[in-house]
């Protein structure tokens, strides 16, 4: 049974300030209509043989199973990761779930955030890698390069198997130019993907034979999990003892079972600006716009406005990137260096590292629209059957208007409903809760006014997603 086991644990920090920690790429629709997540799912429904398993976080947790609902997919389990420790954990936790139903479970392993322009060719190449994986190889699929990329790791091939098909000689870190230059002339290189194809009992017994205390971790945190729901939590003490590498370091480098498929489907890992400048159509002039632009002079740039007009006049090679908090100018060429403008804001303690200003939670969402001193005003959305925790603030009071929808309003002992243009009045320190008991979403307009308005000023009593202490 093959089973597709959706990665979903990445930032994507050099693809700031669209990608943020609580709002990373894979959640985002960068490269189309649908999240890099949904994208990623609907590529596997002609090849799937089980429900997708996804390895995600615990903060990211209510985030996936919306996106999996939006597409109508169901997955067969969420593992929440109750601490970060790189790919190859996360793959032997799946590899462990996948077992529990069918003990020599094929596992299709995958990114949630990479763009794969032929679906066809991506099928055909994981048809092609069946049959090894079938007799225990580690399969990972290498894209036929299409340029000395210096942004992407490179695999070697072997010995030919069959159609495409080779033994793994070696990885190669991301070369210099001259370097890949010689890669890709050789004929004998190929991008490193970080796609697999492998048998869960053949992974698990390689990785035990190469990293036993990452497996010995990993079966003792899923010897210990819980189901919640859809999700499935392992032993967070157990996993907190699991070393942190990757699947390449820590099997596929020192495996004696290491196959390649290539892989020719345009593939991208979406890692910076301007991969999505790559992927995208562009004008005759070279530039990609996305969102409310106007452009005079300009050429071979990215432009992607998501919350107000932008416009631009006589540049070149640019990237520009505008979100609703913030605006990002770079070369290029140079947009790797994102990551560093992350870290100086992280190192100043600014939220605007990983919070945009719409921020997302289980029941729905809310954006600031004013920031101020002693009050400030939200945007709140709750989704249809949805509620917020009851809970009580310290130190501000609330006001609520409702724009569109049916909201169930409870304020201490009283429990009412409010329509469209209705309001009311939220006393400091008193318990309260907002639910939606509508079909459609409710939408509300929220001024809180108060000595302190932070997040944290909440004391939850009841709480539907587990948050309440």
């Amino acid at each position: 049974m093959l089973t597709p086991v959706l990665l979903s644990g990445g930032v994507g920090s050099r693809l700031w300030p669209v990608s943020r920690e609580a709002h990373p790429k894979q959640f985002q629709p960068l490269a189309g209509e649908l999240s890099m997540l949904q994208e990623t799912l609907r590529r596997t429904s002609g090849i799937e043989e089980s429900a997708p398993l996804v390895v995600c976080n615990e903060e990211h947790r209510f985030m996936v199973a919306e996106q999996l609902r939006q597409v109508e997919l169901k997955a067969s389990a969420l593992i929440l990761e109750p601490a970060g420790r790189n790919t190859a954990p996360a793959v032997a936790l799946a590899a462990l779930q996948a077992q529990q139903d069918d003990p020599e479970a094929l596992l299709l392993v995958l990114p949630a955030d990479h763009v794969i322009q032929d679906v066809a060719a991506f099928t055909e190449a994981v048809s092609r890698a069946i049959p090894l994986a079938q007799q225990g190889r580690l399969v990972t699929f290498g894209v036929v390069p299409v340029s000395p990329e210096t942004g992407y790791g490179y695999i070697k091939c072997g010995a030919a198997l069959g159609d495409e098909q080779y033994d793994l000689e070696r990885f190669v870190e991301k070369p210099d130019l001259d370097t890949a230059q010689a890669y890709v002339e050789s004929g004998n290189f190929l991008w490193n993907s970080g796609m697999f194809l492998l048998r869960a009992d053949s992974y698990l017994t390689e990785l035990g034979r190469h990293h036993a205390e990452m497996l010995s971790a990993c079966e003792a945190a899923m010897a210990g999990a819980q189901a919640d729901m859809d999700f499935v939590r392992p032993d967070a003490v157990a996993f907190d003892a699991c070393p942190s590498d990757s699947i390449d370091y820590a099997v596929m480098e020192k495996t004696e079972l290491g196959a390649v498929v290539s892989l020719d489907c345009g593939w991208s890992d979406v890692g910076a600006w301007s991969a999505l400048w790559d992927v995208h159509p562009r004008d005759d002039r070279g530039n990609v716009v996305k969102g409310d632009v106007i452009l005079d002079n300009c050429d071979n740039s990215y432009f992607r406005s998501e919350s107000r007009l932008l416009a631009a006049t006589g540049v070149d090679n640019l990237v520009v990137v505008e979100t609703a908090d913030a605006v990002l100018v770079a070369e290029r060429d140079k947009v790797q260096d994102v990551k560093n403008i992350v870290a100086m804001l992280k190192a100043a303690d600014r939220p605007e590292h990983s919070l945009h200003s719409c921020v997302y939670r289980p029941w729905g969402c809310y954006e600031s629209l004013i920031v101020a001193d002693r009050f400030q005003v939200k945007r709140i959305t709750v989704n249809p059957g949805e509620r917020l925790s009851l809970q009580l603030h310290h130190h501000r009071a609330e006001h609520w208007i409702v724009v569109s929808g049916t909201a169930e309003v409870t304020c201490e002992d009283k429990v009412f409903m409010l329509g469209e243009d209705e309001s009311t009045y939220i006393p400091l320190g008193h318990k309260h809760r907002l639910a939606n008991p509508g079909r459609i979403p409710l939408e509300l307009i929220e001024v809180q006014s108060g000595s302190y308005l932070g997040e944290d000023d909440i004391i939850r009593f009841d709480d539907q997603y587990g948050r309440s202490k």
